[in-house]
């Protein structure tokens, strides 16, 4: 865990490398394009959506272990290192701090329309519209959410292989890609709308529950690193729920509660509005500090998750 940490946040995941979610994400379109489209019941969708959800999340495991004793057949320092590199691919730090800071440098160089054309790399909403302030929302919004799904959770699972499983080569890379799978498979089909409504109901259901504990636990994490932690807390718990995520609502709230903004609004989705509930109390300005600041707090966050599970481990040991 200690070294993969080390390479996501020396390299991150370069876009021109070809990363497991590339292969994981191919399962899932080409498992939904032969469902999708065929006429056949929201039953009989559903259950597909089961099998694609076990299959996507047990395959990814199982190559993933797979791989690992494979190099570690060959030499354990080679099964360490694949393990490590399999694990950081998992580790979405450096690629959550990049994207924030190619969308602020661009809106910063360029105006709102270099910040227009990064942010819709990154993001779901429509940006051809967005002014400064909006585009600085979405940045932080984005941070906020991925921190949790993309950064601290699979570090829990991470955590959790290592304190369940350790002992076994490939475990750690194994129980991680597993959530990265469920992760993907809710980006992907997690849909309420056409045509993902039935077949995506697993996984997005699935990824919920996954993600719960870890997400609480994030919480708590930022709420203690923000040296208001009563304030942050009463704020997620208040303002949370009333986003439909069980998990972004929370993680957002608890940003906007640990750096004094608002977030949530006003967003546009295929020409379609949507009305977000607003998270935190708009006491300052969403600006180029904040969400400095929101990715400073995702780093201490992480890092004291990695500090506790060596730890932890070193005493188990």
């Amino acid at each position: 865990m200690l070294l993969a940490a080390i390479l996501d946040w020396i390299i991150g995941d370069p876009w021109h490398w070809y990363h497991p979610v590339q292969a994981i994400a191919l399962w899932i379109n080409g498992f939904t394009r032969r469902v999708l489209g065929k006429g056949y019941s929201p039953k009989v969708e559903r259950l597909a959506g089961v099998g694609l959800g076990l299959s996507t999340i047990a395959g990814s495991a199982l190559v993933t272990w797979l791989i690992v004793q494979f190099a570690h057949h060959f030499h354990p320092l080679l099964g360490f290192a694949v393990e490590a590199i399999a694990l950081a691919s998992c580790f979405a730090g450096r690629s959550l701090r990049d994207a924030a800071w190619d969308v602020l440098d661009n809106l910063e160089k360029s105006g709102v329309e270099g910040g227009r054309s990064r942010l819709k790399l990154y993001v779901g909403r429509d940006t051809a519209n967005l002014n400064e302030s909006e585009i600085l929302r979405a940045t932080l919004e984005t941070v906020a959410e991925n921190a949790v799904d993309g950064v601290l959770g699979p570090l829990f699972w991470a955590i959790l292989g290592a304190v369940a499983l350790g002992n076994f080569p490939g475990a750690i890379a194994a129980s991680t890609m597993a959530y990265k799978a469920a992760s993907t498979l809710d980006s992907t089909v997690g849909y309420r709308r056409s045509p993902y409504t039935h077949i995506g109901c697993f996984s997005a259901q699935l990824e919920d529950r996954l993600t719960w504990v870890p997400c609480r636990l994030s919480v708590v994490t930022l709420a203690i690193w923000s040296g208001k932690p009563r304030r942050v807390w009463a704020i997620a718990r208040s303002d949370g729920p009333q986003d439909p995520s069980p998990n972004s609502g929370w993680s957002e709230a608890a940003y906007a509660g640990a750096l004094g903004v608002q977030l949530g609004g006003e967003n546009y989705y295929q020409g379609q509005k949507k009305f977000k509930p607003l998270l935190g109390t708009p006491e300052n300005p969403i600006t180029f500090l904040t969400i400095k600041n929101a990715l400073q707090l995702t780093r201490k966050a992480f890092l004291s998750w990695l500090l506790f599970a060596v730890a932890l481990i070193i005493v188990m040991i």
